[in-house]
């Protein structure tokens, strides 16, 4: 009588493998693009939140300049944002593509957008 071999191949366990690095590799490279958008996003909000109802457009931007600066932001600038009135509140936004290489010729580009306008201006990424 024989017995069937029961179990999983080296072959099996070197592909899952392969396909966990990969996997890893890609959260490693993106994760920081995506932490710099959050960090973003906060710094809009807290300008908001305090220059953005008495300031003008100017000192808006250089608030977010100043918070960027201590933040460490670089995928967004003061000047990038674009700053209005809606129905007599101040509205911020921003939008931005980031192209992050992952091996050899492929790549992911993720496009980033925020905004404070309620309701309306639902965050997208």
């Amino acid at each position: 009588m024989r017995n069937k071999q029961k179990g999983v191949s080296f072959l099996v366990v070197f592909l899952i493998f392969v396909a966990v690095a990969l996997i890893a590799v890609g959260a490693m490279k993106i994760l920081p693009a995506y932490s710099e958008f959050q960090t973003a996003k906060k710094a809009m909000s807290g300008v908001a939140g305090s220059e953005g109802r008495t300031g003008s457009v100017t000192d808006i931007r250089k608030a977010f300049d100043r918070r960027a600066s201590i933040d460490n932001i670089t995928a967004v600038t003061g000047g990038e944002l674009e700053v209005t009135k809606d129905g007599g509140e101040v509205v911020i936004s921003f939008a931005y593509s980031k192209k992050i290489p992952l091996f050899a010729n492929v790549s992911v580009v993720i496009d980033f957008s925020a905004s404070t306008a309620p309701g309306g201006g639902a965050d997208k990424e």
